[in-house]
């Protein structure tokens, strides 16, 4: 392990800390347009997005848009789209980053219910893959190449 913590320091990556919740979901704090919140890691969802409460507090424009959201138990929901936003993940940084937006309540809602914190929105695969993620489950770190 410690070899490849090596490489990975010598091939740039920068290296994010995150807790698992006891959801087993992966928590991590993210900055979008310089503004701190609490997002979901996961590996499953398409696209990184937030909640339609969000909007204001991350200083995002959001845009209308056709597509509709699935996921986490429920389908065909509204969404629009925020383009050139700021994402910081520690030191990870990505200064053109598209968000969905849609309702994020179902997915509070069960948090709460298993008496977990609500979250602001989901980091998803479209960051993993840009940042060539590395998820170290066992000691908590996430790997992004920049």
């Amino acid at each position: 392990m410690k070899n490849l913590l090596n490489i990975l320091k010598k091939e740039n990556y920068k290296k994010v800390k995150f807790k698992i919740t006891t959801t087993k979901h992966v928590l991590i704090k993210a900055k979008i347009n310089g503004v701190l919140g609490n997002f979901i890691l996961d590996t499953g969802a398409s696209n990184s997005c937030v909640g339609f409460e969000s909007v204001d507090l991350f200083l995002l424009e959001a845009k209308k848009s056709k597509t509709k959201a699935s996921g986490a138990g429920a389908t065909g929901m509204h969404t629009q789209l925020a383009l050139k936003n700021k994402l910081q993940l520690g030191s990870w940084k990505d200064s053109n980053f598209e968000l969905v937006i849609f309702d994020l309540s179902h997915v509070n809602e069960a948090l709460v219910q298993h008496k977990a914190q609500p979250v602001h929105g989901i980091i998803g695969a479209d960051i993993l893959m840009k940042g060539k993620a590395i998820v170290d489950y066992y000691n908590h770190y996430l790997y992004l190449l920049k």
